[in-house]
């Protein structure tokens, strides 16, 4: 039968916990045809219960099925069926991809009419380039790559396998990328970074000649731009994630597995360890490094070196230059006058 996005045929709850693992309490055969929100859930729904504040839905929400953690096995078994897994946000999350392979049709491989190629571009047959793309001389593309609508990939690009091209992304000469990552629409990578010297004349342009180099399992959100290096490459590393509206400039270097929500923006030459998260809007300014395992606040101003392991926020009102640096100043010795004036109270109560 025909589906429309986001409604499948019905499913056993068996076949999800054969695939994907779990306890299964209640009736395997039971079918369930969309996943939901507990509140939006109806009784062809499977829906997750993660947090403690949203167990009270247990009692209303009309789902055929709720994956629950362990502790909450009993009350939850007690409405009805129930996966458990210690970790249901990730196991909602593992089961939106297995859903997503059965509701989503995989573009048919090969090249389509209307694409351009270059010269010695080397394509894998499971590949898929879809209508108007352009692809440059000598660019590689891999096993089940997918490169949709009107995407630009640049002369000598590689791109690896089963990594996915929304439409209209572009991605730059001799830039690479591993396998199984994702650019959305509007990403683009290998764009020139903002490189400019002053002269009597004007603006003198410092050409971009680095490139972008992306380990595997990247996402790159909508209308994403990370800059080509000045000299040195760019680099992200294996599992980084960027939100949508990202500005990564030149020679920015980011750990593995470091995830940025949108709007975040870094300036050139930042290097940036593994693990750390960057709430929406976090700025991080140039030629800094920040360690491993590092956590910004959204909206926060990065400004100087992270060197230890930690969570980091730091919101400060705009002023002239000169009397910010002295508040600025002052802020830092706060903690240590107030313990001091503490001190001094109790030295003089009597």
């Amino acid at each position: 039968m025909n589906s429309l996005p986001g409604v499948a045929a019905p499913v056993r709850l068996a076949d999800i916990v054969q695939d994907l693992g779990g306890e299964l309490i209640g009736d395997g055969d039971r079918t369930i045809t969309r996943l939901a929100s507990l509140e939006a859930a109806d009784d062809h729904s499977i829906s997750f219960l993660a947090q403690a504040k949203l167990k009270p839905l247990l009692q209303t929400t009309e789902a055929a099925c709720v994956i629950v953690r362990p502790e909450w096995r009993d009350e939850a078994a007690a409405r009805g069926a129930v996966i458990v897994t210690p970790d249901p946000y990730l196991y909602h999350a593992r089961l939106t991809g297995w859903w997503a392979k059965r509701v989503r049709p995989a573009p048919a491989a090969g090249v389509h009419a209307s694409a351009v190629l270059g010269e010695g571009v080397q394509i894998h047959p499971s590949a898929s380039v879809g209508p108007l793309a352009c692809i440059g001389d000598g660019a590689v593309i891999g096993e089940g790559v997918v490169i949709g609508a009107q995407c630009l990939v640049g002369a000598h690009a590689r791109i690896g396998a089963f990594t996915m091209l929304a439409p209209r992304a572009v991605f730059g000469d001799g830039c690479v990328i591993g396998q199984r990552g994702k650019l959305q629409s509007g990403a683009v990578v290998g764009s020139d970074g903002f490189g400019f010297a002053p002269s009597p004349q004007g603006w003198q342009k410092i050409e971009q000649l680095g490139v972008v180099r992306i380990g595997d399992d990247v996402d790159i959100g909508a209308c994403t731009c990370v800059d080509r290096g000045a000299l040195d490459d760019t680099v992200l590393g294996n599992g980084v994630k960027l939100d949508n509206l990202i500005q990564i400039a030149h020679n920015v270097q980011i750990g593995d597995h470091t995830a940025m929500a949108g709007c975040v923006g870094v300036a050139g030459s930042a290097r940036i360890g593994a693990r750390c998260t960057f709430g929406g809007a976090a700025m991080i300014s140039g030629h800094l490094q920040i360690v491993d395992d590092v956590h910004v606040t959204a909206g926060s101003l990065v400004m100087a070196s992270l060197t230890k392991p930690g969570h980091y926020t730091g919101f400060f009102p705009i002023d002239e230059n000169s009397n910010w640096e002295k508040n600025a100043a002052t802020l830092r010795q706060l903690h240590t006058l107030r313990s001091r004036v503490r001190a001094l109270e109790k030295k003089l109560t009597p």
